[in-house]
């Protein structure tokens, strides 16, 4: 890869990986959520995708090349990190806020790399190619921001701190009671001391 040319094909072949394996993410994710709106999200943003995946494609088509086989690393982790965590079987709604996380990382990849092809493909002179990657932009945009408005929503059922509440209970009433005969004690040592002393004064 020595030219920009080069490089950016490598980039747009990367992209196109991308969109793919996001495809056939989004349908999974779409279906295992149980949030209403997310589910909605998803499946809308699948929609879109498969649009994108199609303007990349003719992007490839205006500059008379064929896209490069090649596997976009980055999005294969995110997709794994998503694997991993159905491993741990988290209940319904722990696996709705980790799927929202995900589309929000998800969708953040996608717009610093769009932002970097469009770069590219604004100094190569690409208006047209430009102009479909600047499209595909702006829906990552859009998705961002409405993922996080329903992520935002989302709140566990169970936060798991009963627990650890308890103990931090069980501690002030152990610290309270101990400060109290704390005092007491003192209180008695102060009386035998004052009883000493008159002892001593009746003595002389």
């Amino acid at each position: 890869m020595q030219t920009a040319h080069e490089f950016f094909l490598h980039e747009l072949s990367d992209m196109l990986d991308a969109e793919r394996k996001i495809l056939n993410a989004l349908e999974e994710q779409a279906n295992e959520s149980t949030n209403p709106q997310l589910q909605k999200a998803f499946q809308q943003h699948r929609e879109q995708t498969q649009g994108q995946v199609e303007r990349l494609e003719t992007c490839f088509e205006e500059l008379d090349e064929e896209p490069e086989e090649t596997e976009c690393a980055g999005i294969k982790g995110l997709i794994e990190e998503h694997d991993n965590m159905k491993d741990e079987d988290p209940s319904d709604d722990i696996l709705d806020i980790f799927n929202a996380v995900a589309a929000s990382k998800v969708e953040r990849y996608e717009i610093t790399a769009y932002e970097s092809l469009i770069r590219l493909a604004d100094m190569m002179e690409h208006t047209k190619v430009s102009r479909l990657l600047k499209q595909n932009l702006r829906e990552e945009e859009q998705t961002l921001k409405k993922v996080q408005a329903i992520g935002n929503k989302l709140k566990p059922e169970d936060m798991g701190m009963e627990e650890e509440e308890e103990v931090e209970e069980e501690t002030m009433e152990t610290e309270t009671f101990g400060g109290e005969e704390g005092e007491q004690s003192s209180r008695k040592r102060g009386a035998t001391s004052t009883k000493s002393k008159s002892r001593k004064g009746r003595a002389a």
